[in-house]
């Protein structure tokens, strides 16, 4: 075969360091569009992308040519810079390490994407930690509550 062909849709999420609510309405959007750029310049294809205050929701047509891990990586530092640099809020703002991360079947994408864009009606009746350990169970993903989320010391 002279080709390689894939088609990997990967939902990852993650949080704002300490789960505090910094990314405010009047940004988010042009957050949402320096990330897009990211994914897009990089080759991957972005499918949605929407959050809260306190967490964002990506969802990719992953390229095999980039592991999601390096992927994650260059969003959060860039991004970290990109909200610093433009001076969005007055401390310095940071992205809760480590990330979540699904994939899915072609078959489920339009729900996937309705979730994530519909992300503040949903989170009017659910918060956010429920819903990622929700997503965990779901997936069957083993983890451990003291090291899912990381409170202000």
């Amino acid at each position: 075969m002279a080709d390689s062909y894939s088609k990997i849709q990967i939902h990852v999420v993650f949080a704002v360091k300490y789960r505090n609510a910094l990314i405010h309405a009047d940004w988010e959007e042009e957050l949402y569009k320096y990330i897009t750029g990211i994914v897009t310049a990089k080759g991957h294809k972005l499918l949605a992308i929407n959050g809260m205050p306190d967490h964002i929701h990506i969802f990719i047509g992953l390229r095999p040519v980039e592991a999601l891990s390096a992927l994650v990586r260059e969003i959060k530092k860039a991004s970290t810079n990109f909200i610093n640099q433009r001076g969005f809020i007055q401390h310095k703002f940071q992205w809760q390490e480590g990330y979540g991360s699904f994939s899915y079947a072609e078959s489920q994408v339009k729900t996937v994407v309705n979730y994530i864009l519909n992300q503040k009606e949903h989170h009017a009746v659910k918060k956010f930690n429920r819903e990622f350990i929700e997503m965990l169970q779901e997936f069957g993903v083993e983890y451990t509550v003291e090291h899912l989320f990381k409170d202000a010391a």
